[in-house]
C-alpha cells in the first residue's frame, strides 16, 4: 500500500533513501533548506553536489517548506546530521501541532549529540512529545549511498521497541535490492551504528600511513571489542554487534572509499592537517564528534576502549598518527576476552 513520506534531509543518504521509497511507489517529498537545491532536484532531477550523475525519480517532489512537506504523511524519516536533529525536530513538531499528524517517526542518522552524549532516538523522544508520534524507528546497517544508488545488495536493520512499527518500516523500504530486518535493541543499533565511525578513521589513518591488511583487520576486530564493551555498558544485547548494525556496518565503514570517515583518516595518515581535512571535506565526519563522545563516556562507565583513547589524542591534542599506533602496540600484554 502506498504511504505519503516526508525525507528530511536531502543529502547523498536522504536523498536516496527518498527516491527508493519513491520507486517502491510511495508518495515522497523530501525537504531541504537550500532553496537551490530543490529548484534541481524539482526541474533536472538530480543532486550534483551529493550524488554526481544520478537520475531521481521524477515523482520525487522536493520542498523547502516543511509544512508543505510534512500535509498528511504517515511516516517521516530524519537524514540530517547530528548536531541538528534536534533542531529539525523541534520545528517539525510546530507544524504538527498544526495539522493534527501524528507520524512514525524514522531515522536513519548515525552519530551520539554532543554534550550530552545522547542517541538520537533519545533525541527524538525528547522533542517530538507521544501525541505526536506513533513510535520511533531506528533504520541503519552496512549501507551507502553510492551503491543503493546503483542498485546493488544492501541489507539493513529497523529497530524499534514497537514491533508493529519496525514491520512497517520493514516492508516500506523493501525490495529485490534492498533487504530489511527488524530488532527489538534499540540502543545495540544507534551505539554500533554511532561508535563504528571511529574505528573507520582508524583504519583510514593506517591506509594512508602504508599497513597492510593485518593492522586493518586487528584495528576493526579490537574496534569491535571496544564498541561491544562500552554498548553493552550502555544497556545494549551483546549479540547486536555481531549483526548488522555492528559488524556489518563496522566493515563497510572501515574498509569502503565511500565512507568520509575512512576518506578523513587516511588523509590524517597522509600528514593532512584535521582542519584542512574538515574544510575539504563538504560534508560532515560525524567519527570526529562521535570519538569525543565515546571517550567521555567510557570514562564515566570505567570503559576500557585504548584505540578510542588513542584516536582522541590525534583528533583532540594533535597526537601524531604513528606515535599513538607505537603507543597502542607497547602496551603490555593481556587476555583478549578480557
Amino acid at each position: 500500500m502506498s504511504e505519503k513520506i516526508a525525507v528530511l534531509g536531502a543529502g547523498s543518504w536522504g536523498s536516496i533513501l527518498a527516491n527508493l521509497l519513491t520507486e517502491n511507489g510511495n508518495d515522497v517529498r523530501v525537504w531541504s533548506n537550500a532553496s537551490d537545491q530543490v529548484k534541481e532536484l524539482n526541474e533536472k532531477h538530480t543532486n550534483e553536489h551529493y550524488v554526481p550523475g544520478f537520475k531521481y525519480s521524477d515523482k520525487l517532489v522536493a520542498y523547502d517548506d516543511l509544512e508543505a512537506a510534512l500535509d498528511g504523511v504517515a511516516v517521516v524519516l530524519f537524514v540530517v546530521p547530528t548536531k541538528v536533529m534536534r533542531l529539525v525536530a523541534n520545528e517539525m513538531v510546530e507544524v504538527l501541532e498544526k495539522n493534527g499528524n501524528k507520524p512514525i517517526i524514522v531515522h536513519a542518522s548515525k552519530g551520539l549529540e554532543q554534550g550530552t552524549h545522547k542517541r538520537l532516538s533519545q533525541v527524538l523522544e525528547e522533542e517530538i512529545p507521544e501525541r505526536n508520534r506513533k513510535a520511533i524507528v531506528v533504520l541503519s546497517g552496512p549501507s551507502h549511498a553510492e551503491e543503493v544508488a546503483k542498485k546493488d545488495i544492501t541489507l539493513v536493520t529497523a529497530a524499534s521497541s514497537n514491533e508493529d512499527a519496525a514491520k512497517k518500516v520493514q516492508n516500506l523500504f523493501m525490495n529485490k535490492y534492498f533487504r530489511v530486518y527488524t530488532n527489538d535493541d534499540v540502543i545495540g543499533v544507534e551505539t554500533g551504528a554511532a561508535l563504528k565511525n571511529i574505528i573507520a578513521i582508524g583504519a583510514g589513518a593506517l591506509h594512508g600511513l602504508g599497513y597492510g591488511d593485518d593492522a586493518k583487520a586487528a584495528l576493526m576486530t579490537r574496534g569491535l571489542a571496544e564498541i561491544s564493551r562500552l554498548g553493552v555498558a550502555m544497556g545494549a544485547k551483546p549479540l547486536t554487534f555481531i549483526g548488522l548494525s555492528g559488524v556489518g556496518d563496522l566493515i563497510v565503514t572501515a574498509t569502503s572509499v565511500h565512507s568520509r570517515n575512512w576518506r578523513a583518516g587516511n588523509e590524517l595518515g597522509q600528514g593532512m592537517p584535521l582542519k584542512e581535512v574538515i574544510d575539504t571535506m563538504e560534508m560532515v565526519i560525524e567519527g570526529i564528534p562521535s570519538t569525543q563522545a565515546a571517550y567521555e563516556l567510557a570514562a564515566q562507565n570505567h570503559i576500557d576502549m585504548p584505540i578510542t583513547n588513542a584516536i582522541y589524542d590525534v583528533l583532540y591534542n594533535g597526537k601524531e598518527v604513528k606515535t599513538a599506533i607505537d603507543e597502542l602496540m607497547d602496551r603490555e600484554g593481556k587476555p583478549e576476552m578480557e
